[in-house]
């Protein structure tokens, strides 16, 4: 069958008849909704309700990657991950929280900041939306170290070339999906395989999108 649209992704919401939090929790809650099917009858939907969340792909003149290794314990590992953290500041711009979290969890600035990816980390049973930024130009943050505790207190920090991260994730030997997604990402954007600007001639990292392109699922002024 031909297909008549553009692929995209497009808002569309199913009518709920009822709607009641089954768990709330310290960070997230679980949300129960009873969602109208297109036959008419209701059915039971469990979700994680989550605020959001930000990461920073942070890639040296080397095209080293800046990563940080900590325990998770829901899946009694020690992941590599990108800097990372949850928009829980109301009204927070997603680009202010990702150069706090750089700030946080390496003491690090960039001075070259893009859109890598956006993308839901598990749109069935999650409302978590993620953005990923790109971020260049690397030094070291101003001022002291940030406090960390409890797991951060653990926490490593490295760089790796990107290449090598490509082989990793593609050997199974890397997991988290922010860090999978946007590895093979920036290795895309690099060869010249995506281009999000259109037609204004950018290349590369070039093409990706603007710092502060418009996010719809967690929209920011």
């Amino acid at each position: 069958m031909a297909r008549r649209e553009p692929v995209g992704d497009s808002a569309e919401e199913w009518p709920v008849a009822s709607s009641r939090t089954s768990f709330k929790g310290k960070i997230w809650d679980v949300q129960t909704d009873e969602v109208v099917m297109p036959d008419g009858v209701a059915a039971s939907r469990d979700y994680l309700r989550h605020p959001g969340a930000v990461g920073v792909l942070a890639l040296d003149e080397e095209r080293r990657v800046l990563l940080v290794r900590q325990y998770r314990h829901p899946v009694r590992q020690r992941l590599w991950e990108l800097p990372a953290g949850l928009l829980d500041v109301p009204g927070e711009n997603p680009l202010h929280a990702a150069q706090r979290e750089l700030y946080e969890e390496a003491h690090a600035k960039a001075g070259d900041w893009r859109v890598l990816i956006d993308f839901y980390s598990s749109p069935g049973g999650s409302s978590e939306a993620l953005r990923i930024f790109l971020a260049q130009d690397l030094a070291e943050a101003d001022g002291d170290r940030f406090q960390a505790e409890h797991e951060e207190l653990d926490l490593e920090v490295d760089r790796v070339d990107l290449d090598e991260l490509v082989r990793l994730v593609l050997a199974g030997e890397l997991h988290n999906g922010a860090l999978v997604a946007s590895v093979l990402a920036a290795r895309a954007a690099l060869d010249g395989r995506a281009s999000a600007s259109g037609s204004t001639g950018a290349e590369g990292l070039d093409a990706l999108r603007p710092a502060d392109a418009p996010w719809p699922a967690r929209p920011f002024e």
